[in-house]
């Protein structure tokens, strides 16, 4: 038994309870009645109609009605009956500030931080690729995925690392699972975690090589961001909307001088190439690990999550606006033969696997077990958190499908093929494509390209040119026009760049937080998260492993993109493999094992489809799949003194070799890890089903809390009687009881 059930009753959400004591409210019942009706006939519409036109306001209406949906029932009723949330209970924000990692933070700006941490490249960059198979198997992936699965994981873990004080994900495998499958999670969480990294900030890099705009506008979110910090804990302590509205002024200003620089003589002073990139990622990585989370990570997520919500929300608008049909087919030729052009893989199981941080993600988990659970002021808003900002980065995985299934399929794969396979012309592009079966001339090629003030569309692989181009179509014809085209391109290119870079800052402190706590079983000061030479020293570890497959993927003549990325969606999702495993060991322990199912069978069809991929990449004798088949082709080529395209010599030649045995062998060892901690956890959950007495947890025990604070986004009339009670301040604050 927890020390929470001896000391205190359990209390769920507090918008829950007593609700279900009321008599049926006919009102709500009509609004959520006419919600789920609009939401069955837009899944309707996306799966019978064939052959014939499709508007992707469709998309939109069943992708909104299915996220209400979900939040308002089945969130709540994990929140309340599986987790039973507790607000008479401190968080580790409250028990343990000490202003640099645990800080009681206002739930609006946690869930800015949050939302900005977990919403990475793959999003953004996932649904583009995985569009080769249409749009409809990726569209329901992401928005079922994340309702049962995504979510799910992201709230659960958030809500059990917050009970442990705010221990990572792989320290609560060790303590909960037990020794064998513990390692391995630690050696599985932290390989994957810095492969994760590394390509996350590849994306940044390629997206803002050679670009001043880009460069300028997010260089100077770091000292807006800082301001910001220091404004709302020193000079107007919790003024959240005054210091918002500071900062997103300042940072549409900084969008708007990135344009100027550009067009100045100052363009050369921000005109970076790639490796240079590497440097200031690295440098900025390490102090957004070390300085205090309130100093510059929470604020510049914060101030960054305007812009993906609004660039987003505006997107959305303009598809509202414009209405335009799909030139995707729903499910395409290459979803069953599994020779697409962008990746090679059937639709099982690489649409999943492709499409990660939209629709489930183990990188969530890290951040679910890093930062957010050493900020957040009451354990009700982990539905806001956890589930609801799971939900907001399924949207943006949405409107990224959305973009790219309005281009017409031949600029699509004219772009999103390697070169290896159109070639670098307009004119060897548009053969290949039309030997694919789509119609593309170079002379169109040619026009997409000038339309955005690019030199080349052609071979702009992975996936961020593409949904730059989506957005700018649709932008454009809700504002400017033609004229405006180019404009609205580079804005989403330094959109992109942004949206990204915040994962990698928060994903580096997770990553220490992670380093600090497996050496810390090793040498205890190690473990100490306060420890100033222990934070400089494993956040330099860290900057400096990811950075090491950031500059390979910079560096690499098959484009990093390209060879990372499927590692990347395989190690992602292995990683919810693990994190899964740990909650569904949790609620075995804890004796909740007709609830195990919510998170069981997420977890039982991510073992499936993970396990699956990583047996076609480590051996497919296909040298677009496996990795090893592609190594051994590079080898017996590079052995004849042959080069292969893309390669231009026999060093780059020996650059794919060894990236490609690399490759192969993380995929195996991930794999075997994840094996390992899944066997491992059924035998610890086998063990508490035969024990008499409870197996003993690493929860902490319960204290009481003092705070006073909304579980959601807007106070309820109870929670506005609560503050005031508690002589808070402003009605939407927070303060102690």
């Amino acid at each position: 038994m927890s020390a929470d059930a001896e000391t205190a009753p359990e209390s769920s959400d507090r918008d829950q309870s007593p609700d279900l004591r009321k008599s049926p409210d006919l009102k709500k019942i009509a609004v959520w009645t006419a919600v789920a009706v609009a939401g069955a006939i837009g899944w309707g519409v996306l799966a019978l109609s064939r052959g014939e036109e499709i508007n992707a306001v469709w998309l939109l209406v069943a992708a909104l009605c299915s996220y209400a949906i979900a939040y308002r029932f089945y969130a709540r009723f994990i929140a309340g009956r599986v987790l039973g949330v507790n607000d008479r209970r401190a968080t580790p924000a409250e028990r343990l500030e000490n202003g640099i990692d645990y800080h009681a933070t206002d739930r609006r700006v946690l869930l800015g931080h949050h939302f900005a941490a977990i919403a990475g490249a793959g999003p953004l960059v996932g649904p583009v690729l995985a569009a080769q198979m249409g749009y409809l198997p990726g569209t329901m992936w992401i928005i079922l995925g994340v309702i049962f699965a995504g979510a799910v994981q992201d709230m659960v873990v958030l809500f059990f690392s917050m009970r442990r004080d705010g221990k990572s994900l792989g320290q609560m495998a060790r303590d909960e699972i037990g020794p064998i499958g513990g390692v391995a999670a630690l050696i599985a969480v932290f390989t994957i975690m810095i492969i994760l990294l590394g390509v996350l900030a590849l994306v940044v890099v390629n997206a803002l090589a050679d670009s001043p705009w880009g460069t300028f506008s997010i260089a100077m979110t770091i000292p807006i961001a800082l301001f910001m910090g220091f404004y709302l804990r020193i000079l107007r302590p919790g003024r959240v909307i005054e210091t918002t509205l500071i900062g997103v002024s300042l940072l549409l200003l900084a969008i708007v001088a990135g344009g100027w620089v550009q067009d100045s003589s100052l363009a050369e002073a921000f005109t970076l190439d790639p490796r240079t990139l590497v440097i200031c990622l690295a440098v900025y990585g390490f102090f957004a690990s070390v300085l205090p989370v309130w100093m510059l990570l929470a604020p510049r997520d914060y101030l960054s999550t305007f812009m993906k919500i609004g660039t987003i929300g505006l997107l959305a608008v303009g598809v509202l606006v414009t209405m335009p049909t799909l030139q995707n087919d729903a499910v395409s030729k290459f979803a069953l033969s599994g020779d697409g052009p962008v990746f090679a893989g059937s639709l099982f199981p690489f649409v999943f696997i492709t499409i990660a941080c939209g629709a489930l993600s183990g990188f969530h988990a890290l951040i679910s077990s890093g930062t957010t659970p050493k900020m957040i002021q009451k354990e009700s808003q982990v539905r806001l958190i956890g589930y609801g900002g799971m939900l907001m980065e399924s949207f943006v995985a949405v409107m990224a499908i959305i973009a790219a299934s309005l281009l017409d399929p031949g600029l699509y794969y004219a772009m999103n093929a390697p070169a290896g396979v159109v070639g670098n012309t307009f004119e060897s592009a548009a053969t290949a494509v039309t030997n694919l079966g789509f119609t593309i001339t170079p002379a169109d090629l040619a026009a997409a390209s000038a339309a955005v003030e690019e030199e080349t569309l052609v071979a702009r692989t992975g996936g961020a040119p593409t949904l730059a181009v989506g957005i700018s179509e649709i932008f454009s014809a809700v504002a400017g026009g033609d004229a405006l085209r180019a404009f609205w391109y580079h804005f989403a290119i330094m959109f992109e760049a942004l949206f990204i870079l915040t994962t990698v800052d928060a994903g580096t402190r997770v990553g220490r937080f992670m380093l600090q706590d497996t050496l810390g079983n090793v040498w205890k000061p190690i473990g100490r998260v306060s420890w100033p030479p222990s934070i400089w020293a494993t956040s330099a570890i860290v900057v400096g492993a990811w950075g090491y497959f950031l500059y390979a993927g910079v560096t690499n003549p098959l484009g990093g993109i390209n060879q990372l990325f499927p590692l990347f969606g395989i190690a992602n999702q292995l990683l919810a493999a693990v994190a899964l495993t740990v909650a569904t060991v949790i609620l075995v322990k804890s004796g909740k094992l007709k609830w195990a199912w919510v998170t069981g069978v997420p977890l039982a069809w991510d073992a499936a489809v993970t396990l699956t991929a990583s047996w076609q990449k480590i051996f497919s004798d296909d040298p677009k799949l496996g990795f090893f088949a592609q190594r051994e082709r590079f080898a017996e080529a590079l052995d004849r003194g042959e080069v292969l395209a893309p390669a231009r010599d026999l060093g780059q030649m020996r650059e794919v070799v060894v990236n490609s045995t690399v490759n192969g062998l993380l995929a195996a060892l991930f794999a075997i890890l994840i094996i390992i901690v899944i066997a491992d956890g059924a035998r610890t959950c086998v063990r508490a089903l035969r024990s008499r007495e409870p197996l003993p947890t690493s929860e902490a025990p319960f204290v009481e809390s003092r705070i006073v604070a909304p579980a959601g986004l807007i106070p309820t009339a109870e929670e506005r009687r609560e503050l005031a009670a508690a002589g808070s301040g402003p009605p939407d604050g927070s303060g102690p009881r």
